[in-house]
């Protein structure tokens, strides 16, 4: 597994992904953006990200997809972290994201992200780093999750999560993932 930072938002990157296989595939083949990718059998999650447009300090992370068939594979969280290490050693002080389902916010919690308290966009929660990890604010973010209108399959992840503590941060982004248990 490969990690790639294929270029910042200055060096105008294009990347053409599947639409078939991976989501908001179209948002990257916008050259304004910085791009990040993890390859194996190809391309198999790609990041995108600029500058904050009100905080030249905070790296704003817009999209990250996971194709298809390795999605639950952990990579969101990886792509994440190595995008977010990326970003310091470039001198941003502080990163951030959002999500609009309880799936993507448990991977940006793994990236070692936490809930700012904030919504934004089309139902996002936003998420930054660093920040406030404490239980109290992880299941803040999981109860405005929890009054949405849900698929079966994140009814049932967020049950598992209720009184639950945030997840372990990932130690190192290339640290191969051992078996999922949730």
């Amino acid at each position: 597994m490969e990690f790639t930072l294929l270029g910042w938002p200055e060096n105008g990157h294009r990347l053409r992904l599947d639409h078939e296989q991976f989501a908001y595939a179209g948002k990257f083949v916008m050259t304004s953006t910085g791009k990040a990718v993890v390859g194996d059998d190809g391309v198999v999650a790609a990041a995108a990200f600029d500058a904050d447009r009100t905080d030249a300090d905070t790296l704003c992370v817009r999209y990250i997809t996971v194709r298809q068939d390795r999605q639950g594979d952990r990579l969101g969280a990886r792509l994440l972290r190595f995008v977010r290490e990326r970003a310091t050693d470039r001198g941003f002080e502080r990163v951030s994201i959002g999500v609009n389902n309880p799936f993507s916010y448990q991977a940006a919690y793994r990236a070692g992200f936490c809930f700012s308290g904030a919504e934004s966009g089309m139902a996002e929660l936003d998420l930054v780093w660093p920040g406030d990890r404490s239980t109290e604010r992880y299941q803040d973010g999981l109860d405005l999750f929890r009054e949405r209108d849900l698929s079966p399959e994140e009814e049932s992840f967020l049950a598992t999560k209720a009184d639950a503590d945030p997840p372990s941060v990932l130690d190192d982004w290339a640290e191969q993932p051992s078996p999922r248990t949730d």
